[in-house]
């Protein structure tokens, strides 16, 4: 699968700038005796818990690991980071690497891999007395201007980002923590982000955190459009095959998906995609030299087809 990844990224350019490392985990329900299925406390249900892994620029696969359903989100992500360094800097020297995660991640080991070998990271961090305390000011600074705006404005939004060096009882040192005191409709909205990149506050949050949300729309589409979350098989080894085999199904449709989206077609979910250009009838002949897709002329895919089409053959009315 990383192979796979590093050959497709290949393609799009020699030898990338950066890389942009997206980690996240994912809750995969069982109602089952599957091995390895446990209860976990936080998402209140018996599970497994995958650990996968996405490059946050161009939004390809790049390895997903089975894991015990009571593991902690970061459990095994230092080994999977390690390898995958080996790997992109054994392809690409010169390349930067970089990680991007949420709080799950926020663990010691991780920050000092990093830190040791020259990787940025920017990772979540979940609020404590002592974080609270720092964002104090921030945070009423926050409600007195959006108290002030509602006079002009409804709803209106407003948004404050500060830094202040943060150490945890299990770092070692002080490491820079970037904060956000948000008020929005529904209320306050504080964020932590621990860092060792040096940009300020706004340009490292808006740059550098805030699209790894886009993280869990990839992960939507690898649930929804391809059932990764059937994980049924009643060994484990099983259903880590399952998982890399939904992998390599997304790797089909998202590379479908580009080049739709390069035939001048908005950018569709994976489900879309599935509804829209392959379960759908029609009639498939294999020739010697080509194979050949027969539709209805009102099919409701053709254009799409069509269009499709176009950017990898010949075409035939």
């Amino acid at each position: 699968m990383v192979e796979l990844y590093l050959n497709q990224r290949a393609m799009r350019t020699d030898a990338p700038n950066r890389v942009l490392l997206d980690f996240d985990a994912t809750d995969d329900p069982a109602h089952g005796e599957q091995e390895g299925v446990a209860y976990h406390g936080y998402f209140g249900q018996h599970q497994y818990h995958p650990l996968l892994v996405f490059d946050g620029d161009t939004g390809q696969f790049v390895t997903a690991v089975l894991r015990a359903g009571n593991a902690h989100a970061s459990a095994g992500a230092l080994s999977v980071l390690k390898r995958l360094v080996s790997k992109l800097r054994q392809r690409w020297p010169e390349t930067k690497i970089e990680i991007r995660a949420d709080a799950g991640f926020a663990v010691p080991s991780i920050y000092e891999y990093c830190e040791a070998e020259g990787i940025h990271y920017t990772i979540g961090l979940v609020t404590n007395p002592r974080l609270e305390e720092a964002t104090e000011r921030l945070g009423y600074l926050a409600k007195l201007t959006s108290i002030l705006k509602t006079r002009c404005e409804e709803h209106p939004k407003v948004r404050f980002l500060s830094e202040t060096l943060y150490e945890a009882g299990s770092w070692g040192k002080k490491r820079r923590v970037i904060y956000k005191a948000e008020v929005l409709e529904k209320g306050p909205n504080i964020r932590f982000v621990v860092t060792n990149r040096s940009e300020e506050p706004l340009a490292l949050y808006d740059a550098h955190y805030l699209q790894r949300g886009e993280t869990e729309n990839r992960i939507k589409d690898y649930k929804r459009a391809l059932r990764a979350d059937r994980l049924s098989c009643c060994a484990f080894l099983a259903n880590q095959f399952r998982l890399l085999l939904d992998a390599a199904a997304y790797w089909l449709l998202d590379v479908l998906r580009e080049r739709v989206v390069k035939a001048g077609y908005k950018r569709l979910q994976l489900d879309t995609l599935r509804l829209r250009l392959v379960k759908i009838g029609g009639r498939v002949r294999q020739l010697v030299d080509k194979v050949r897709l027969h539709l209805a002329s009102g099919h409701p895919g053709r254009r799409l087809w069509q269009a499709l089409s176009w950017t990898t053959m010949d075409v035939h009315e």
